[in-house]
């Protein structure tokens, strides 16, 4: 059966938004997913389904998290290929070796404009490096995320589209999970 992997936009950072991820992996089950697992609390799910539509997987799994849960959130879904191209499209090889902490890939809702990338490039005013491919965006923060101004609120006021973002690390573990 095709997998997919889901992610959840900001679920879990303090105490807002708290999904529980054996309650989500369940809410997954009963939408008849196969083999339902999640990776770390931070809201990411593998699973496989029959179902093409990414978009639509996206609001079914929104509106029924927000159904069952009580948790409004956005969905982003990508098929196992996809996934597998982001893998293999990262443009920060080096840095995915040597400091995969410290490169996130942003996944977007839609794909930005040309220009939007460029305004989001020339936005950046510190160390970081941005590379905007399709529906994802690779950044590397070699000074560390957490000082950034490179936000995800700057990010997708830029893009002009939602994004939810995973570091390398996580990045694989999915692509691990997906193989399964």
């Amino acid at each position: 059966m095709p997998r997919c992997v889901a992610l959840l936009r900001a679920v879990n950072l303090g105490p807002y938004q708290q999904v529980s991820m054996p309650a989500l992996t369940q809410v997954l089950a009963e939408l008849g997913f196969d083999e339902p697992r999640t990776l770390l609390q931070s809201g990411n799910v593998v699973f496989g389904t029959q179902r093409r539509s990414t978009a639509q997987l996206e609001r079914t799994l929104a509106a029924e998290v927000e159904r069952s849960l009580g948790i409004a959130t956005d969905f982003f879904v990508r098929t196992a290929p996809e996934w597998e191209q982001v893998v293999a499209g990262n443009p920060f090889k080096k840095e995915a070796k040597l400091d995969p902490g410290h490169l996130v890939v942003m996944v977007l809702k839609d794909e930005p404009a040309r220009q939007f990338a460029i305004d989001l490039q020339a936005a950046i005013n510190g160390s970081e490096a941005i590379h905007v491919q399709g529906r994802h965006a690779y950044i590397k923060y070699p000074d560390g995320i957490g000082r950034s101004r490179l936000t995800t609120a700057l990010i997708e006021k830029k893009l002009c589209t939602r994004a939810t973002g995973r570091n390398w690390n996580t990045v694989l573990k999915l692509q691990a999970l997906l193989g399964k």
